[in-house]
Order: structure tokens, then sequence, then C-alpha cells
């Protein structure tokens, strides 16, 4: 069967058919996410643990230690590492491209559960574990400073107001907070006066921890109603628990406050943010997998204005780093590099063949081969990165053969004396097998590269399959519109739509 037959004698069904993957390649390219490499979901899972006043050493020992016995007997695992500070531990797990990190996860779980044992019974709560990608740093951080405020009330509104609403744009995966400053009570006892009055220091923590409770009370019932008793019993700052009482020495009550300083500070002093030589709350926000990173940033700066009406003007928001900026120069620039490719090609075609609608026949497989193309990327999952605009840009020179050899073999029928239709049916029954063999031939130089294994072939795999999806489609152009639209380029058919074209103009 002669496939561009069908296509050559249907002119209608042909235009509608590459008006079709126009279109459909024009939506997928809005749909596209834009990135500057390929989402590469790496199976990692990171696990947290900690334990309040443990040393380094001491976490390594009875925190990281059991835990990394249990994590080393999971099928899969390429590399683990550990890092313990002070008070916390956190483990880092990655498994062999290969391995699914839902199930991977699934054994994680298994493992914290068998090191239950093992681990101190002081901890506040058991570690925990959470699926992260390694190579997906923040795409936008924000700094929050103000000359007047507490750093403690700048970061209440951080975490409160900001970190909650911005979890909640579509494409956001996490946002964390960097240089927290979350207010607390800070008890600092002196321990020559706990010697003298004779305390120990778990004393003075029973105490603390007896004085702040919020509990319910209970409730009064009376012959035709109940009135449920409210007594809130928690303190909120220093001053309400300096006259504290820790015990009873000779009759008389020990307070907290004669036993150190209580003092308003925050929760780990140890941790710091600075923006422009000024201390600041970060916030780093981490875009899902295969979300529009330039999209999710547009997301989150519309809502910045907002955010500066609904917080005190002395409260700076300020953007400290906006990874979507170089990503729309590098893609910028590709796509330039891509229209002057597109061209260059165009204008070798025309210095060679000397003639306006023999160029134009064959050159409009390019933006057909490359629009079509995003159609296929967009029902792939891929995104619009470096790799596959740069596959683009090395195809450019790739999709028009075709259309050439197509045009040359129907042109010589046509020299040799046969009409239009004719030379077209006859020089794409010839060619149409040949064209097919080369598209074919040249798709499957880039089949290697679609079995490459590690994280290069990860990488690769989009640029093959954008490269081959550009292939076919221009084989496809080739076999469809180029034979198609030779009959309706050609002088013969000119000739004959010139009288209907007069009358058409005496009608105006």
């Amino acid at each position: 069967m002669n496939v561009p037959e069908l296509f050559i004698r249907r002119p209608v069904m042909t235009t509608l058919v590459m008006s079709g993957i126009l279109l459909f390649g024009l939506v997928g390219y809005r749909l596209l996410p834009v990135s500057d490499l390929p989402s590469v979901d790496y199976p990692t899972i990171q696990v947290s643990a900690g334990l309040p006043g443990g040393n380094p050493e001491t976490m390594a020992s009875s925190v990281a230690t059991p835990l990394e016995k249990q994590f080393s007997i999971i099928a899969g695992v390429d590399s683990m590492s550990s890092v313990s500070s002070l008070g916390s531990v956190q483990i880092t797990i990655q498994f062999t491209l290969d391995r699914n990190i839902d199930a991977a996860a699934q054994d994680v779980q298994a493992a914290i559960a068998r090191a239950a044992r093992q681990l101190p019974p002081n901890m506040p709560s058991p570690p925990t574990y959470q699926k992260v990608n390694p190579a997906d740093s923040p795409i936008l951080y924000l700094a929050l400073s103000s000359p007047t405020l507490p750093l403690s009330t700048v970061d209440d509104y951080a975490e409160t107001m900001l970190a909650q609403r911005i979890s909640m744009i579509t494409g956001v995966a996490q946002v964390s907070v960097f240089g927290s400053q979350q207010y607390a009570v800070r008890v600092q006892v002196d321990p020559n006066k706990l010697a003298a009055y004779g305390i120990g220091i778990d004393e003075v923590e029973s105490a603390v921890e007896q004085g702040n409770v919020d509990q319910p009370t209970g409730t009064l019932y009376g012959r035709h109603q109940a009135f449920t008793v409210q007594a809130n019993g928690q303190l909120q700052k220093a001053a309400d628990y300096r006259p504290l009482i820790v015990a009873y020495r000779n009759g008389h009550p020990v307070r907290l406050q004669e036993l150190g300083r209580v003092i308003d500070s925050v929760q780990n002093d140890k941790v710091a943010s600075w923006y422009n030589n000024t201390r600041a709350i970060v916030l780093a926000i981490q875009r899902q997998p295969g979300a529009n990173t330039v999209a999710v940033v547009d997301n989150i700066t519309r809502l910045l204005p907002q955010f500066r009406n609904q917080i005190p003007a002395a409260v700076h928001i300020d953007v400290l780093f906006d990874r979507s900026q170089s990503i729309r120069d590098s893609v910028a620039d590709v796509e330039h590099t891509l229209f002057i490719a597109v061209c260059l090609v165009i204008l070798v075609i025309f210095l060679f063949l000397r003639n306006l609608s023999a160029t134009l026949i064959p050159s409009l497989a390019l933006p057909m081969s490359i629009i079509g193309t995003f159609a296929a990327m967009s029902l792939l999952g891929y995104s619009l990165d470096n790799l596959s605009l740069m596959a683009l840009t090395l195809c450019v020179g790739f999709v028009v053969d075709d259309a050439i050899v197509m045009l040359e073999n129907i042109v010589r029928h046509m020299e040799n004396g046969e009409p239009p239709m004719e030379a077209a049916l006859n020089g794409s029954r010839e060619i149409g097998f040949t064209i097919i063999s080369m598209t074919l031939s040249l798709s499957a130089v880039f089949i290697p590269v679609l079995f490459m294994g590690g994280l290069l072939g990860r990488l690769l795999h989009e640029f093959a399959v954008t490269i081959v999806c550009a292939v076919l489609v221009s084989g496809f152009v080739s076999l469809t519109l180029t034979p198609m639209m030779q009959p309706v380029h050609s002088p013969h058919a000119r000739e004959k739509a010139r009288p209907a074209l007069q009358r058409f103009r005496a009608l105006l």
C-alpha cells in the first residue's frame, strides 16, 4: 500500500491532520514544565532522630549505630551516611535506581521499629523519616527580618503565616525554616545555689513540669444544668515561671528565681541566619517532582504583596535567591539558539534549491516536527529543560532530510514531463520505503542511550527520546504533507488556479 497516495489524493484530510499535530503541539508546549534539567527521582530516604542534651559522640553510638545496623540489612541500599550533632542525628540512605521508593520507605519504617528497643528510652519521640531528592535543591529562598521586632515574633509570622500558606500552593513540596527562633522560656540555674539549698536538678525539672500544665479541670453537675470548669494552668512568659516553688527548706519555699536566671529566649539559640548582615528567618521552598519551577515561583511571588499587607510594616520580606531566574535565562538562550539553527537550515536549503516554493515545502517539516515533538513530550511527562531543547536543536538538521529526498524525487518526475499529480504519486511510491528505512535507522542510533544505566542514563533518557520523537514526526510529515504540497505549489497547478483567482478579483 502506498501510504503517501492516501494523503496526496485527500489534501483536506492531510491539512486537518497537520492542523491537529500543530494544535496538540502548541497545547503541549504550554503545559510542559520548565526546569534546568530533567526530573530524575533519586530513591533517597532521610531519617532524623533527636535526643536533647546528647553530645555528638553519644548520638553516634547510642542512636545512629543501632539504626544503621538495621538499615544495612535492607535490600537495595547503595550508600548510607549519617551526621551526628548536638542533640540530633540525620541518616541519609540512598538506594539503587531500580528500587521502588515506596517499598523502600516501608522497609525503613520496619527497621526503625526493630531498632526501637536499642534506642535510649528518654528520647522525646521516635525517629522519623521522609523521602527526599538530594538533587532537587530549593527553588526560592525568602528572608524575613525586622529592625525593631524580636526574632521570635518574626519567626512566628514566618512559620504560622507564610510557611503554611506557601505549602498550600500547587507544586510546592515543603517549606523549610532556617535559623528558626521559636519563642521559649529558658531557665539557667546556678550550681552553687543548688548546692547551697541542697536541691537537685531533677527537682527543678519536676517543678517546672508540674507548674506548667493544661489539663481538663472537670464538670459541675446540677439538677437542671452542668458547668464545665475552665482553668488555664499554662505559663506563657518568664515572669510567670519565676515565682514557681521548687522545694521547701527550713519551712520556707525556695522559688525558681532564687536558683538562677529565668529569661525569655528561643528554643535553640545555637542556630542563626543573616540577610545583609541582619539576623533573619529564611524560608527555603522546594517544588514537587515534575512541577513547573517557573510557574511555582510565579505563584509564590504573586502572594508576596498580600503577605506584606497582612504582617506589620516593620517585618521586611526579601527574595534571597530565585532559581527560576537562571532557568528562564538558560532556556531563553537555548530557544534563541534553536531559532537561529532553524533559520540557517532554511537558508542552506534555499541556497541549493534556488526556488522559493521548493524551499518552503521541506522547510515546513521543521516547525511541524518540532511542534509535534512538544505534544509527545507532554504526553510522556517530560519537561522543557536544557537537555530536551538541546535535543531539538541537534535534530534540526535531521528532520529536513526526508522532506528534501521526497521533494527531489517528485521534481525529477516532473522534469521528465509527468503531470504534478502523477509525478507526486510515482515519486512518493518510489521513495516512500526509503524514507521509512531512513527514519527508522536514524531513530535506532539513539536506542543504546535508552538502555544506559546509572544517573547519566537517567539524565540522557529524555534527551534520546526527544530526538527519536522528532525524527519519527519528521518522517510522518515527509510521507504526508510534503508529497501533498508539491502538486499544489507546482506551476501547472498555479496555472489551473489562475482563472479562478481572476474571477475572485473581479467579484471584489
